[in-house]
């Protein structure tokens, strides 16, 4: 008897999905006659059971399409939210998907998709996740869904940003998305010729970036360009934090679990994103006007690049040949040349990180980029 696969997509949308979605289908139809469903809206469709059967000609003109044909949402299995509270709805995920008997389901997730899955695999489902963000955050795999799509496009917003930064001598602060790692903001910074780069692995000194513009502007150079992740935090903020945990450490008492309470989470973030503030402080150090610039959502928007449609249908496309042969609980991930499975269990909630070594930052070092700390 053909299989019968389930599809659905999670978390924020980004440019590619559509183009795995179409790999998937058309592979899983043409190649192994197996029959496709999308539940829409994420977590809530499966959960709701709301969903639609994919015929061969649904899968025709999506390519070069941006977002999700099949919608998407936040909500996670464990917590979906109904009636303004959220609750767990495991049990009901298991009975739809037992309902339409499937024999997979392919999660396009971030992060938090990867290790909520994770938890239905070992309750018996047989899921495949493909790794999607434009944030390239992902542990395990060399780039992600997304990520090439939103470079190319911080990297024009960059680019024409230079000139009204030359015509009218100013600081230009580009933020760029990313709140716990900075590869967006660092490929696209050094790409589109930056001045400066502030990412989350390298907490920034303000006097470092008001005395690297101001250098700039003694050798003639009366613009800068300051490429800037959205978790971007400054030393003294780290300082604090820090100061903070220890101290609600030392306040613990011993029935409690976990250690650190939300209180500390909300204060990180808190401390991060202050891209506005940070326009301020350069104002009054370098006596310069700056300009912010907030790209937000505008980098998961529009058509994905041609790098992450192939990378899509790669992925897409492989994940039907490791269902059909009963590989489950993996991840498809890119590794050097190669598509590879990768268990679930070995990629939990971490955030691929920027490595102090990396040759990105190395390379940016080298002609003269200002990453805060120097």
């Amino acid at each position: 008897m053909s299989k019968r696969i389930g599809i659905l997509t999670s978390g924020g949308d980004s440019p590619g999905i559509n183009a795995a979605i179409r790999a998937i289908g058309k592979t899983a139809n043409g190649e192994f006659g197996m029959e496709v469903i999308g539940f829409q809206d994420g977590f809530i469709g499966l959960v709701n059971n709301n969903w639609v059967k994919f015929e061969s000609n649904m899968f025709s003109g999506i390519l070069t399409a941006g977002g999700t044909i099949l919608g998407t949402s936040r909500d996670l299995p464990n917590a979906i939210l109904t009636e303004d509270q959220t609750s767990d709805q495991t049990e009901q995920a298991i009975r739809v998907y037992k309902q339409h008997n499937l024999d997979a389901l392919v999660c396009l997730g971030g992060n938090e998709t990867q290790a909520a899955v994770l938890s239905l695999y070992q309750r018996g489902m047989n899921i495949i996740t493909l790794p999607k963000t434009i944030d390239n955050d992902i542990p395990r795999t060399d780039t992600t869904i997304g990520f090439d799509s939103a470079l190319t496009i911080a990297t024009e917003a960059i680019d024409r940003l230079h000139s009204t930064a030359h015509s009218h001598h100013r600081i230009i602060i580009i933020e760029i998305m990313g709140r716990d790692s900075g590869w967006l903001t660092l490929g696209a910074g050094i790409s589109g010729g930056a001045d400066v780069i502030l990412i989350p692995e390298i907490p920034y000194d303000v006097n470092c970036i008001a005395d690297a513009i101001i250098k700039r502007n003694l050798k003639g150079k009366r613009f800068s360009i300051i490429a800037v992740s959205e978790g971007a935090i400054a030393k003294e903020d780290v300082e604090f934090l820090q100061s903070s945990i220890r101290a609600k450490e030392r306040a613990l008492d011993e029935k409690t679990v976990n250690g650190i309470d939300p209180y500390l989470i909300s204060l990180r973030d808190k401390l991060r994103g202050k891209t506005l503030h940070l326009a301020k402080q350069l104002e009054e150090m370098t006596r310069l006007e700056a300009r912010v610039t907030i790209l937000g959502y505008l980098l998961r928007g529009g058509a994905p690049s041609a790098t992450d449609r192939l990378l899509a249908t790669e992925l897409g496309s492989a994940s039907v040949r490791l269902i059909q042969d009963g590989i489950f609980g993996v991840m498809v991930a890119k590794s050097n040349k190669d598509v590879i499975p990768v268990p679930l269990e070995t990629i939990g909630r971490d955030h691929k990180t920027i490595p102090s070594d990396h040759s990105w930052l190395i390379s940016a070092r080298r002609v003269g980029t200002c990453l805060g700390d120097a």
